[in-house]
This record gives C-alpha cells, structure tokens and sequence, in this order.
C-alpha cells in the first residue's frame, strides 16, 4: 500500500509539472502543441516541437517558444509566428483547426505533401493576412469551402492540386484581386467553368486540369490579359474551344489536352504571339492545322497529336525558328513533309506517325539542328533514310516501321553513337546491315525484321554492351552465321532472327545470364543443340523449328527454371525426351513433332496437355497422348491380341457411322451460320473444328452449353482435353478485326495468363478454347484462411501477368476486367488472369471501336487503350486490399485513400494475424504491399505506378524510370 501511495503522489507531481510548463508556454506554442496532438506522425517529423522543461531557460520579452521549431517562422523579434511549413513531413490526420484562432498575423500557410484528410477546415479562411495557402497533394475531401474565399483579400497563390475536393469550383476565387497562382488540379470538382473566371484582375497561373468539369469552356476567359500560364484539360467539355482564348495577349503555355473537344482549331489562336508551348492533344478536332500558327515565331512545343486532323503539315511552318517539339501523330493527315521543315535550327522531336502521310522524308533532316527522336512509323513514306539524320550526334530514337522504306542503312546511322532504339521492321530496306556495333555503346533495342537485308548479322554484334533487343526476323536472304559470342552478351533478352536463311551451328551458351527469348525458326541450323544451353538459367522460350538440327534434346534442358515454351519441331532431333519435362509445370509449349524421338512420352499432365500435334511425325515415339507403348497392350496374348483388334476395328466402324451421321444433322442443321473454321495457336494441340463441333453435341463431355453471347462453358475435346469455351457473336464486318485481336491474345503466353488454345468460328460467332484450371478463383480463396506467403505469391503472380500483357505484348494488351472471380489457380495455386483483352473483344463486336481506329496502332505506345491500361492498374491496387483483408475490402480503393495510414495498417495486421513488434518482418511486407496498393488506385491516373514499377516495387526493387 505505501509503495502504491508512493507511486501515486509522483504521478500527481508530473501531471502538476506538465500543466505548468503548459500554462508557462506562449500561445502559439500551446496552439502548435495542440495541432501535434491531432497528428499522425509516424516519422517523428514534429520530435522538436517541445517546451523547455520548468528549469529550463524561459524566454524573455515576450519571445516564442515555437520560433525555434522546423517549420515555423516568426518576425524578427520572435514575438509572432508569420509562416507555417509542414510541407513533405509525412503527416496525416484531421485538421480540426480549432488552434488557428490564434494566428492573425500568419502569411504563410503550407501543408503540401501529406497525407492529410477530411474536410478543409473553414477557420483558415479567418486568416485574413494570408498570402499564400499551399495544400496540394493531400486527400482533402467534399465541397470546397463556399463563400470564404473572398475573405482572404491579400491572397496570392492559392494552390490545392491534387486532393478529392468535389462540387463545384468556387466561384468567389474571382473576386482575389491579388491573386496570381490558383490551381485546383486533381480533384473531383464538376460542372462547368464559372465564367466569372475571366474576371482575374492579377491572375498569372490557372491550372484546373484533371477533373470532372463539363460543359461548355467560356468565351469569357479570353479577358484573361494578365495570364501566362493556363491548364485546362483532361476534363469533358462539350463544344469547341471559344475563338476569345485568342485575345490572352500574355499567355506563354496552353494546354487543353483530353478533353473531349471537337470542331476545328480556331485560327485567332494566332494571335497569340507570346505563346511558347501549345498542347491541343488527345480531342476530336476535325479540319486542317491552321498555316496562321506560323505566325507564333516563339513557339517551342506544338502538340497536337490524337484527333481527326486532315490535310498536310502547312508550308509555313518553317517560320517557327524556335520549335523544338512537333507532334502530329495518330491523326488523318496526309500529304509529303515539306521539305523546309528539315531547316527549323531547333527541331529536337518530331512525331508524325499513325497518318497518311506519303513520298520521302525531307533529305536535309537533321543536318540543321540537333534532332533527338523521330517517329514516322506507320505511314507510306518511300525512299531512303535522309543521310545526315545523325549529325547532330544526340539523336537517341529513330522509329521508322510498317512504312515502305527503301535502299541501304544511312552512313549515318551506322556511326550514330548516341542511338538507343533503333526501330525499322516492316519496311523495304535492302543491301547489308552497316551497322558498327562497336560505336554504338548506347544502344539498346534494335528490331531490322521483314526487310531484305542481306550479309549476314554483323561479326561485331556483341560490342554493343547495352544491347537488350535484337530482331532481324523475316530477311529471307540474309543467310551468314550466328556470332560467336551472342549469348554472352551481359544484357542481352531477345534474340530473334527466324526465317532469316541463317546457317551453321548453334554457339556455345558458355555465359548467357540474361537472354530470355530465342527465336531461329525456319533457318537452316546444322549441328546439335549445345549441352551449354543449361547455362541459360533466364531463358523462356526458345523456337528452333523448321531447321536441320540433329543429336539428342538436352537432358539439363528440361532444368531450366524459367523455360515456359519450347519449340523443336521439324528438325532430325532423335533420342528420347527428357523425363523432366513430365515434372515441369511451367511449360505451356512444347513442341517435338517431325522429328525422329522415340522411347516414351513422360508422365505428368502438362506433356498430356499439349496434345497430339506436338509430338506427331516420330513414329517411334509412344504413350499418351499418342498410342500406348507396347508393353502396355499384351493383355490377352498374341491370340488375344488378334481378337482384340477385330472387335476394336468392327466397334471403330460402327461409330464412325453413327458419328458421320450426327455430324451429317449437325452441319445441316448449322449451314445457315456459315462453315466452321479453326486456329489453333503453333505449338499447342492442333484441334479441328469437327472436334469442337462433337464435344459440343456430346451430353456427357459438356457441363453447359453457351447459349448466349461471353457465356461460359466446359468441355471435354475428343483428345481427352478439357478446355473452357466463351462464345462471342460477331457480324461479317468485324471478323477481320475481332481475328486479329484474338490472335494477339492466343500469342501471349506468361505463366501467370490463361492459355487461349485456339478458337473456333463461321461468320456470326466464334467459341474461344481456354485451359481450363479446377483449382478455384481469387474470390473464393479470399474467404478462407490463407498464411501470408500464400496471399504474397498472389500478388506478385497477379502482377507479373498484368506487367506482361502491358509491357512485354506490342501492343500492350489491356486486361479490361481484373476482378477476383477472373483470377484462377493452378494445381500449384500460381495464380492465372483469366478473360485479359475479352472486354475489348466485346467492344469491337459492338462496333463501340471503330476497326479503323483498333487497327491503328502507335510508334511507341497504343494511345486508343491507355485509359483501360490505367484502369487495369487501379483494379490490381483493389484486389491487393482484397487479398490483405481477406476480401473485407472490395472496391476500397477510393475511400481507404482517407483513412490514416496508421489504422488501416492496424487493421490489416489483425487481418493477417501479425503481431505488434514493429521489427516483425512481416509487418515490413504488408506495408510494402498495402503501400503499392495505395499507390494504384490514387485519384489521379498519371499518379500511379505502371504496372512495370509496381512489379519492381513489390520485389523490393526501386522503380526505374524511362
């Protein structure tokens, strides 16, 4: 009892010593030391905001405690506190503004770069001394506060970018004489543009971009006189853009990107001769570029790339001395490139690819300035590349494919040190490759494919150290051998030089770390395939088809790692297959038809999945799924034998009749939906379209009949396969298109993606063969326990299939649909993506994608389907939160964004059933997880990581920008 009277009276003396220093300390202090209290700080940002201890020296004449804590600035006397900074601290919380009331004499207010949320408080509005608020990058919500602005008299930057403020913009902003930044970009304000916003007496900067603003842009914001910086876009306006935009005399930068304007664009723009960057990108404008905006001889970027432009690039764009960006591309735009556009002293970029534009490129281009990236792909320009396109010594990309290029490679290009990426597949380019490897130490992508090159790839190939790509595919008379030292390259991934006429042997893989993709088929390959080859350990596909290759397959092939497809048909391969490959589930291809192997098929159920067409055309190979060896069919003896088969040849008979005749019903029942056809994609089983046709009308191998348009099916083929069937209806005039999209999705193959087998149609539908995984979905495995390392193999599989589809397939493939149910596990519950590009499908069924726009595509990028890629990133981030709560939190990816990062992390601990001990391991991987969820679905899409740097994020690897 003493001890506790003991302990109680020291308590009662600290309480008492804290309530002295408190009531000791200053009122700015007392003030600041109650906004920490409000705070999440989990960096212990704020640790020197304290009041010195009783003892301690106390300030004299009336000084403040708080002036000599980070972030607070005080007048000379150190009497009152003017500016406060709380910018990048990593704080959170809910502001109840409640300590504001004490500082009248504040002028600076900055809270950017947190993660504060709630609603604004509305006692920063009394702060009528303030001249500048910054509060941007937070996650401030609802309506901004109405009829407060105006109070703030001495305002000059009021700046709120990127937060979740919604409602409408605040009106009362125009009446901020004294204003001169104002920007309320990256939130959810809606409606139109007040057009009292045109009357700014001092405004300078206006960015209001990046919401949901509507209507129609008001003509009223040409009284803008004093504005020089203004960003309107990526809203959804309706209308034009008001011809009055042309009388803001000051305006130095315009971008009115993304945001669903149409019209043509109007020529007063022209009068705006200050004007140094111009961004018009990403609308629907319609007519031809006015030849008036010329008359801007300050203009630097002119950007007016994804609309409906028509006609050709104006003549007098030649006086625009001072551009260094022209983009015109993805546009309808015709015409030659004249040829004075090839003496603009300052033209670094020129982008005018997905048009219609035709003839040569100007011969002087890049002879006069110091050009760094030309894209002019996908167009029908001829001739040769102009011969001085390098001078200039800084150019780093030159993409020139699908045009219809001719002669030899530049001199030029040869000697072009600082190239990067060298992009001329699909064109008419002929004579030897001239490339110096050697003086290209920069280089990392080069694709030389379905040109006619000739001479063989050059000796010197592995002297480009940063070489990552290489692809001289479909040159039929390129012949020569492959250099020696290919595979030991330290960067090199891709190789591919297929039905190139290249001869010899294989090199020795003695180094090969990084080379990922082998393509040689259709050559004229000699000699064995190296036992070496076990040094690859990243490789995953490698196709030596249609060669002369001879000797055994590799035994330490079957071990590599990675290996996911492997294709040796049509070589004079012989030997047995490897008994590995049966224990190998991570390939999806294999394939050894027309060869001579012989011996027996493996077991294991991935080798039974490729089907027959895989191994077919070895006649002294056996076992499922081709015949039975023959020690597995003395079952009755050799009498026994001979009856055996004559009751098997009359039962065969009998149900080919009654097969014949089933099919004879069927076709005549189906003739009014056209002739069946079928794809099935190289490698995998060769089905036919009666075997589709017989697994469909047969009751005991069909689960349900898809009997509407995306429905769901499961079969067992004649193989003995079992496959999942979509059915998707289509008119005559989309099955071009719609075969081409498919065949895209047949041709992407991760181990985390679904197989698409092949597909089957006539001219009003088609059914769409998947493997078919057993093993369940995400949906329902979010409902049972899982340990953590289950639920982290989940998410990196997710997102090392969606980081495929978007990076790795040209173009990128958007999933469309990521949603737990479409994520299925194999018998090693790695998970797969399933129904990735079937929403896009649809969409070009609908005729919603006009074919000619799905079928224009970009030089570095698919513009049409950028959103959907962004979409795809926001639903990963969900079904992370998904799989970190065990499916509590479905579509969360708005709101959780409000919440403190603290009790979400709480939350999601007891979720997994992880401790409290901060130096728990596993606590460190769910913030790191939750972390890149929370990045993917920020409000804003140029917010969020791609999918290539959430990937590396969650392997603990910092994002390397491009």
């Amino acid at each position: 009892m003493e001890i506790f009277h003991c302990l109680l009276h020291i308590n009662l003396l600290l309480i008492s010593s804290l309530f002295v220093v408190a009531a000791a300390s200053d009122p700015y202090s007392e003030a600041l030391l109650s906004l920490k209290s409000e705070l999440i700080d989990d960096f212990n940002s704020l640790d020197d905001w304290l009041v010195p201890s009783v003892h301690g020296k106390n300030p004299s004449g009336g000084e403040v405690y708080a002036c000599s804590w980070s972030g607070v600035t005080c007048n000379k006397n150190n009497t009152v506190v003017v500016g406060l900074n709380l910018s990048m601290k990593d704080l959170a919380g809910v502001l109840s503004g409640k300590q504001l009331g004490v500082f009248n004499e504040l002028v600076d207010l900055n809270l950017s770069h947190n993660s504060f949320s709630g609603h604004l408080p509305v006692e920063i509005f009394n702060l009528t001394n303030l001249r500048s608020l910054d509060i941007s990058r937070n996650n401030f919500s609802g309506h901004f506060p109405d009829g407060l602005l105006s109070g703030l008299k001495n305002l000059v930057v009021l700046d709120a970018f990127s937060n979740s403020f919604s409602g409408p913009l605040p009106v009362e902003a125009s009446q901020l004489g004294n204003l001169k930044v104002f920007n309320l970009a990256g939130s959810y304000f809606s409606g139109p543009i007040p057009s009292q916003y045109g009357s700014f007496q001092s405004l300078e900067f206006i960015h209001l971009a990046g919401n949901f603003l509507d209507g129609e842009i008001p003509p009223e914001l040409g009284k803008l006189k004093t504005v020089t910086h203004m960003e309107i876009g990526y809203n959804s306006y309706q209308g034009s853009i008001p011809w009055q935009l042309g009388n803001m005399s000051e305006v130095r930068y315009l971008d009115i990107a993304g945001a669903n304007l149409s019209g043509s664009i109007p020529k007063q723009l022209s009068n705006l001769t200050k004007l140094e960057s111009l961004f018009l990108f990403r609308n629907q404008f319609t007519g031809t570029v006015p030849g008036e905006l010329s008359t801007i001889r300050g203009l630097k970027s002119l950007d007016l790339s994804d609309n409906q432009l028509s006609g050709p690039i104006p003549e007098s764009f030649s006086e625009l001395k001072n551009l260094r960006l022209l983009s015109l591309m993805y546009n309808e735009m015709s015409g030659t490139v004249p040829e004075s556009l090839a003496q603009l002293p300052s033209l670094e970029i020129l982008f005018i690819w997905n048009n219609y534009f035709n003839g040569s490129l100007p011969q002087n281009l890049g002879k006069n300035s110091k050009i760094r990236w030309v894209d002019v792909s996908t167009n029908n320009f001829i001739g040769r590349i102009p011969p001085d396109i390098c001078s200039g010594g800084v150019l780093f990309k030159l993409i020139l494919f699908s045009n219809n290029f001719t002669g030899s490679l530049s001199p030029s290009i040869s000697n072009c040190s600082s190239l990067v990426r060298l992009r001329l597949e699909d064109n008419s380019f002929s004579g030897e490759i001239p490339l110096q490897f050697r003086q290209l130490p920069e280089i990392t992508y080069i694709d030389l494919s379905s040109n006619k090159f000739t001479g063989g790839i050059p000796t010197d190939m592995s002297q480009a150290p940063n070489l990552q790509y290489f692809n001289v595919s479909n040159n039929p008379e390129l012949g020569g051998t492959i250099p020696a030292q290919t595979w030991s390259m330290p960067l090199l991934q891709n190789f591919s030089a297929s039905s190139s006429n290249i001869t010899g042997n294989l090199p020795p893989f003695k180094s090969c770390k990084s080379i990922s993709v082998i393509e040689l088929h259709k050559n004229d390959l000699s000699g064995s395939v190296p036992e070496s080859i076990s040094n690859c350990k990243a490789l995953e596909r490698i196709d030596l088809a249609s060669n002369k290759l001879v000797g055994s397959i590799p035994e330490k092939l079957a071990s590599l790692p990675a290996l996911s497809v492997l294709d040796l048909s049509l070589n004079n391969l012989s030997g047995p297959l490897p008994a590995k490959f049966g224990n190998d589930s991570r390939l999806v291809l294999l394939n050894v038809s027309f060869n001579d192997i012989s011996g027996s098929i493996p077991s294991g159920k991935a080798l039974k999945l490729m089907g027959t067409s895989a191994y077919v055309g070895n006649p002294r190979l056996c076992g499922a799924p081709l015949k039975p060896c023959p020690d597995s069919v003395a079952m009755f003896g050799s009498k026994g034998t001979g009856k055996l088969i004559l009751v098997l040849l009359l039962c065969g008979g009998v149900l080919i009749f009654i097969a014949a005749a089933l099919l004879g019903i069927f076709f005549f029942r189906r003739a009014s939906k056209g002739q069946w056809k079928m794809v099935s994609f190289p490698g995998l089983p060769q089905f036919t379209a009666n075997d589709i046709m017989k697994s469909f009308n047969s009751i005991d191998s069909m689960e349900a009949v898809p009997s509407q348009s995306a429905s769901v099916c499961k079969t067992v083929l004649p193989t003995g396969i079992t496959v999942s069937v979509k059915k998707i209806e289509w008119g005559a005039k989309r099955m071009g298109i719609m075969s081409e999209f498919i065949t895209r999705m047949g041709n992407a193959r991760h181990k985390n993606l679904v197989r698409l087998l092949g597909f089957c149609y006539n001219k009003h539908l088609a059914y769409l063969l998947y493997d078919y995984l057993p093993n369940g979905n995400l949906s329902e495995k979010n409902r049972m326990k899982r340990d953590w390392q289950a639920k982290y193999k989940t998410v990196i599989g997710i997102a090392r299939g969606l980081c495929f589809l978007h990076h790795d397939c040209y173009p990128a493939i958007p999933h469309g649909d990521l949603k737990s149910s479409n994520i299925v596990f194999d018998e090693n519950m790695e998970p797969h993506l399933a129904e990735f590009g079937f929403k896009y499908l649809i969409q070009l069924a609908n005729g919603s994608v006009p074919a000619a726009i799905a079928r224009k595509q970009s030089g570095e990028f698919n513009n049409a389907i950028r959103e959907e890629l962004c979409m795809d990133i926001y639903d990963f981030g969900e079904i992370v939160l998904e799989v970190l709560t065990n499916g509590r939190l479905t579509n969360a990816g708005s709101s959780i964004q409000n919440k403190p990062r603290d009790v979400v992390l709480r939350e999601m601990y007891m979720d997994n059933e992880v401790g409290g001990d901060p130096a728990n391991s596993l606590q460190e991987e769910i913030k790191l997880v939750l972390d890149v969820a929370l990045l993917c679905t920020k409000t804003n899409p140029s917010d969020r990581p791609s999918m290539e740097d959430a990937l590396k994020l969650l392997s603990g690897l910092k994002p390397l920008r491009k």
